[in-house]
């Protein structure tokens, strides 16, 4: 890269930073994918306030009769989240089918995820005080995943680590697809250093309120109706379900304490069993699931809620293998001078306490309604891992010192060719205020349809992105 295009970079990962190069792992074929593994080292805190390293790990899909293709570009997939692990590719199936015969697909663990430094409660307790771990948390936000990006792409386009199996399309830049908070990623990309992007597709990933130092709040009153509208979907489905989650919220507090244990541990109150939303309502066969959750909740031969129901409770619940989507979700709407301060929490008492109250509405004979994609402080009270780290959450819903994640004018004159798929019934990223969004990424093409929800990548992958790459290249006209 000449020096004067290193001039023009907003923000650059310097060989010096990266702590070493790439590590190569092992290699192997899945049906239909050529897969490598390799890992980068990257300094934990890129502010420099916090010393030590962390490896990033990721791994290389391509499509097998691709494999010596020289010529194929990069693609970096980043995926939904806070605090998730990028998808174990199985076969060339879904979205990495049509991706892997287009592309190199990178497939990163986002920092606190999977094999990247992942987080668990034992792990953060390491770091000591809750004031400590708290300072730690804060380096696994999306400014940083950026960052670890671009220490690949440095690695990969730019020195390029000795293995002919990578390839290189001699363009220094890559391609991005972000999926829900891998596109809020995609966002923070564009605004840090949109020099290093060649094309960016999100799906259902604009990110709401960019410009607001704390969008939190607004963000869960809109999601809140969603959800409700989810709710009232799934009874009119499935009309039976509403006596059988009745059923379950009379057997909890008929018990002591209102509640029961889990064999994993956990506290399955109303108020926790109405979390189950989350992994169901929004989501291509999410009612269904639900449903069949229900029809054997209760064990017909004891009156008790059933064994296999805790089992499936616990299972859905993933707090113990990937707490920091429950600890982070909030900041991701931060980006300045105000903390969360459990926007979800004071949302839902202030002005939906009627709606969700699961009591009073088994009491009532109506609807138990499930909630959605919000986390609640009382939640490190219920889950057994989360429990542990109480101190260090309440400390990130009261942080104020985000740094900032999007640059509205860097995006308002964004010259890389963005197309995002936006869904009309998104229970997650509310639909008005990605529209919001849009109009503030100069040069944005928008799939808007209702034919998806949330995820619709997961559900006709394939077809969506080639339809999004499509109008980023100009293949679909403007009209």
């Amino acid at each position: 890269m000449s020096a004067s295009v290193k001039k023009k970079h907003r923000m650059s990962i310097s060989h010096s930073a990266v702590l070493a190069g790439v590590s190569g792992g092992p290699s192997y074929d899945v049906p239909g994918l050529f897969v490598a593994d390799y890992s980068i080292k990257v300094p934990l805190d890129y502010s420099g306030e916090l010393p030590g390293s962390i490896n990033i790990f990721f791994r290389i899909a391509v499509s097998r009769n691709k494999q010596n293709d020289t010529s194929l570009p990069y693609l970096l997939y980043l995926q939904g989240g806070p605090g998730y692990e990028s998808p174990r590719p199985m076969d060339a199936s879904g979205w990495l089918k049509y991706a892997t015969n287009c592309f190199r697909v990178v497939l990163m663990d986002q920092r606190g995820t999977g094999l990247s430094a992942g987080i668990t409660a034992a792990s953060l307790e390491l770091q000591g005080s809750p004031e400590n771990q708290a300072r730690y948390l804060k380096c696994f936000r999306a400014d940083s995943i950026v960052r670890d990006s671009e220490a690949i792409r440095s690695a990969l386009l730019l020195s390029g680590p000795d293995n002919g199996n990578l390839g290189n399309s001699g363009d220094s830049r890559w391609s991005l697809l972000g999926q829900s908070f891998g596109g809020f990623c995609c966002a923070t990309y564009l605004s840090l250093a949109p020099q290093s992007l060649a094309e960016v597709l999100i799906t259902g990933g604009l990110p709401p309120g960019i410009s607001s130092p704390c969008s939190a709040e607004n963000v869960y009153r809109r999601t809140f109706q969603r959800v409700l509208g989810q709710n009232a979907k799934f009874y009119a489905r499935f009309p039976a379900a509403e006596y059988r989650a009745r059923q379950v919220v009379s057997y909890l507090i008929s018990q002591p304490n209102g509640s029961i244990t889990t064999p994993a541990g956990n506290t399955l109150s109303p108020r926790s069993f109405q979390l189950l939303g989350l992994q169901c309502l929004g989501f291509s066969t999410g009612l269904e699931r639900l449903n069949y959750l229900l029809e054997s909740a209760i064990d017909p031969s004891t009156g008790a809620v059933s064994q296999r129901f805790m089992k499936d409770f616990d299972t859905s619940m993933a707090w113990d293998t990937n707490p920091l989507y429950a600890i982070l979700h909030e900041s991701i709407y931060c980006q300045g001078g105000e903390a969360a301060h459990w926007a979800a929490h004071r949302v839902r008492e202030n002005e939906f306490k009627d709606e969700f109250d699961a009591i009073k509405a088994t009491h009532d004979e109506k609807p138990v309604y499930f909630t959605g994609e919000m986390v609640f402080p009382w939640m490190f009270d219920e889950f057994k891992e989360l429990r542990k780290i109480k101190p260090a959450a309440e400390l990130i819903a009261q942080e104020t010192n985000w740094p900032k994640l999007y640059d509205k004018n860097v995006l308002n004159n964004n010259t890389v060719a963005v197309a995002a798929a936006s869904y009309f019934e998104d229970m997650f990223v509310d639909f008005e205020l990605a529209q919001e969004t849009a109009q503030s990424i100069k040069g944005i093409r928008l799939f808007v349809t209702s034919d998806h929800l949330h995820d619709g990548i997961r559900e006709n992958g394939s077809a969506i992105i080639e339809k999004l790459l499509n109008m980023a290249r100009g293949g679909v006209l403007l009209r």
